[in-house]
């Protein structure tokens, strides 16, 4: 699975909150939104550079586009959580000593994510 850019993972980030498709220039209306939210002073993203950020997240089949009408709506393949998940395979799955792997993330997680953790394995 390809690693996401900044850029790319802002736009993940909002067609991940926003489950009907959406136009390129509703992301740029809401990634310049973001960047003015947080007090960031830049320029706004051209169209054309949300454009080109989509295809490369459909490229990676992160994202779909409905060619059903003009303007072109993009939406996110998967939720976020299954990406995540997705992610968490691959590298886990890169590892060579996979025990020590979860072993090490175990330790890590929190007494509320382990006891999730406990009860979805019970199930």
């Amino acid at each position: 699975m390809a690693t996401l850019g900044d850029l790319e993972r802002a736009v993940m980030d909002l067609l991940w909150e926003h489950p009907e498709a959406i136009t390129a220039n509703t992301l740029r209306d809401l990634l310049s939104q973001r960047t003015t939210d947080a007090g960031h002073d830049s320029r706004p993203l051209a169209v054309t550079t949300v454009l080109t950020v989509l295809s490369r997240l459909e490229k990676k089949g992160l994202v779909e586009r409905e060619r059903s009408s003009r303007p072109h709506r993009y939406r996110s393949v998967t939720s976020r959580a299954e990406h995540t998940a997705e992610l968490m395979l691959e590298v886990l799955g890169s590892a060579p000593d996979r025990e020590a792997v979860l072993a090490r993330f175990i330790g890590t997680v929190s007494d509320g994510e382990a006891e999730t953790l406990r009860k979805l394995l019970g199930r």
